[in-house]
């Protein structure tokens, strides 16, 4: 359905293709995606934006490159929570990445994350876990974190499905941190995103994505707490130590709420 390559604008063959139905470009970043409908199907199409445009943090090199690196991680890692990846449409504008599209609000949008929190815990903490199943599965195969947010995070009110998209800053492997303060929101960043030459690994990982059960969860059981206090405090050696600490207390709370019913 899709071609490999197009010879004139995105938006126009967008356009041509079917009906764009929303258009976002976040302040900022210099991308430029659009949700659009044809033959009864809707995608979700990313792009690097204007190649002109110089207002962005990144030029646009760095944005088709980051583009091209999100692409990487799409096909290293298939989990629910990812649209998938159909095809890369290439272009004198840069890679079109068309994805499925997915349903939700953003948990960084004005008045949504009050709603988000103000949902049951059982259904934060079946999102919590989605989230860091999702990690798993990045971490297992190499990907560490950068520039998680909860702008990262669509969550379907309806389904109570959660979506994770806008990964592009994902790095294959540890690196260091060559910037200082890095991309993203400093409520979620670890303290060696701040820090010039300080290593970025699966430790950040763990950091961030306790930060994110921290500022989504306002009443954990005191269990779950715990560890989301310990990675971001004593810190654990690593993602995955992170995970089993979430899974076994997560555990623990099942078999107490199980024995208390008997």
């Amino acid at each position: 359905m899709f071609p490999g390559e197009i010879d004139v604008r995105p938006a126009t063959y967008l356009n041509q293709l079917g009906t764009i139905f929303a258009r976002f470009a976040p302040k900022g970043s210099g991308n430029i995606s659009y949700g659009v409908q044809t033959d009864g199907a809707r995608y979700f199409v990313k792009t690097a934006g204007d190649p002109a445009n110089t207002e962005p943090h990144l030029d646009f090199t760095d944005r088709v490159a980051l583009l091209r690196n999100t692409v990487e991680l799409a096909r290293a890692v298939a989990h629910p929570a990812l649209p998938a990846l159909h095809t890369v449409i290439e272009s004198a504008g840069g890679p079109l990445l068309v994805y499925d599209w997915r349903d939700g609000d953003l948990l960084h949008n004005p008045d949504v994350p009050e709603r988000f929190r103000a949902l049951p815990t059982e259904e934060i903490l079946a999102a919590l876990d989605t989230l860091y199943d999702l990690h798993a599965a990045l971490d297992a195969a190499g990907w560490v974190e950068g520039d998680f947010y909860d702008g990262s995070l669509l969550y379907d009110f309806t389904t109570q499905r959660l979506t994770v998209i806008d990964l592009d800053s994902y790095h294959r492997g540890p690196f260091r941190n060559t910037m200082g303060r890095m991309f993203g929101s400093s409520r979620f960043m670890a303290p060696e995103e701040h820090i010039f030459g300080a290593p970025i690994d699966t430790r950040t990982t763990a950091y961030a994505l306790a930060r994110a059960g921290l500022i989504l969860l306002p009443d954990p059981p005191q269990a779950l707490e715990d560890v989301l206090i310990e990675a971001t405090t004593a810190r654990f050696p690593s993602y995955r130590a992170f995970h089993e600490a979430w899974l076994t207390a997560s555990s623990t709370i099942a078999d107490s709420v199980t024995n208390r019913s008997r």
